[in-house]
């Protein structure tokens, strides 16, 4: 989530149907900052809900920095699970197997996955800085959700550039 105040994330006079200002990713919620109306930028929310809903057996997913802090999450009501926790100790293997691919010369680590008795958690490394994760249902079709991350990770760079 980004505070917009001047940082061209709004679109002066760029409104939604229902008159509320809209960003340039289509969400948006108002709240005042020191006194002045402010805007809270959804940003990724839309991509990673495309992500998830998009992948048959999709539970939630996650924009999270390896230091464990997520930019941005998004739930389904069913999955009952805490995706910032899923992603911090995510972040920790995904280090752990970046310096292993490091110390084998075998280049950078693009994606890792791994299953559980009740979940599936596929990560998709964005940059140097951040990664995408999808858990979904061990049924799930992971093809697809490997696919949907695979192709969402350049958008969201782009956007995070």
């Amino acid at each position: 989530m980004l505070l917009s105040g001047g940082c061209g994330l709004l679109t002066a006079g760029a409104v939604s149907p229902s008159g509320r200002p809209r960003n340039r990713w289509g969400s948006s919620e108002r709240f005042t900052f020191y006194g002045i109306p402010a805007t809270l930028v959804l940003m990724f929310r839309e991509a990673l809900q495309g992500v998830v809903e998009g992948t048959d057996g999709g539970l939630a997913g996650v924009l999270m920095d390896f230091e464990g802090i997520a930019l941005e999450t998004y739930v389904k009501q069913e999955a009952g699970m805490d995706i910032e926790a899923v992603g911090a100790e995510v972040s920790v293997v995904v280090k752990a197997i970046q310096r292993a691919t490091e110390m084998l010369d075998a280049g950078d680590t693009k994606e890792v996955s791994f299953k559980s008795e009740r979940m599936v958690t596929l990560i998709r490394v964005v940059n140097e800085m951040y990664f995408l994760a999808l858990t979904m249902k061990p049924d799930g079709n992971f093809g697809k959700g490997r696919f949907m991350l695979r192709t969402t990770a350049p958008r969201l760079l782009s956007e995070l550039e």
